[in-house]
């Protein structure tokens, strides 16, 4: 007999709620945002929480849910794109990177991952972002977002996304996303990490660059 899924009403809430994550795909790479509150219920654990990843050089991942489970995810997810490029002398692609994670989830279906997660990055098809949820499910996205401050993040994003922008011109949105949700959800907060991936590789914006963004918000 197969082990039963344990029920939602039994799972802490504390799993279910909080982080903003945005990822949105330009004409020459992505941009990822996130915030970098933690919390455990309502109490703030940590106010500096990492939740972008640099995978590889053309990979990224942003996380929300249970940070054990997510940086259990992300290790196996670097490991394995080491191994593709060591044995096939070629980096990983998107889609298999997606897809590893999207089999990592499903086989743990009936203990799920508490994790929903964006993975993002550039190869030779061009930039991709999928979108994962805790059980495997897998979709490709052009402009998506993730956790308790999605609801806001969608607001900012759904008028002001265009496809064809360049990444330059999406950090702005980005930045305006994650911190209009940071103000109307108190899951996420304090301070927000953006990073981008273009034919140069991963890139996260430094504290000065982030200030000046922050300034420009009405």
């Amino acid at each position: 007999m197969f082990p039963q899924p344990l029920p939602t009403d039994k799972i802490p809430s504390y799993v279910l709620k909080g982080t903003t994550t945005v990822g949105v795909v330009g004409k020459d790479g992505i941009v990822m945002g996130t915030d970098t509150r933690a919390t455990l219920g309502y109490f703030v654990a940590h106010k500096k929480a990492k939740k972008v990843y640099r995978i590889d050089d053309h990979i990224a991942m942003t996380i929300a849910g249970a940070v054990a489970d997510a940086q259990t995810v992300v290790d196996i997810l670097r490991a394995n794109s080491q191994i593709y490029r060591y044995e096939k002398d070629l980096p990983m692609p998107v889609g298999a990177a997606a897809r590893l994670t999207a089999n990592i989830l499903f086989s743990a279906r009936y203990y799920p991952l508490i994790l929903q997660s964006l993975i993002g990055g550039v190869d030779d098809e061009g930039p991709h972002i999928f979108a994962l949820d805790p059980l495997g499910s897998v979709m490709e996205e052009k402009c998506v977002a993730t956790g308790s401050g999605s609801p806001v993040a969608y607001g900012v994003l759904e008028p002001g996304y265009q496809e064809g922008l360049a990444v330059k011109e999406l950090i702005p949105l980005v930045v305006q996303a994650v911190s209009y949700a940071m103000k109307r959800d108190s899951a996420s907060g304090d301070s927000f990490d953006v990073a981008t991936i273009t034919a140069k590789g991963y890139r996260e914006l430094d504290e000065e660059e982030k200030k000046a963004y922050s300034s420009k918000l009405n």
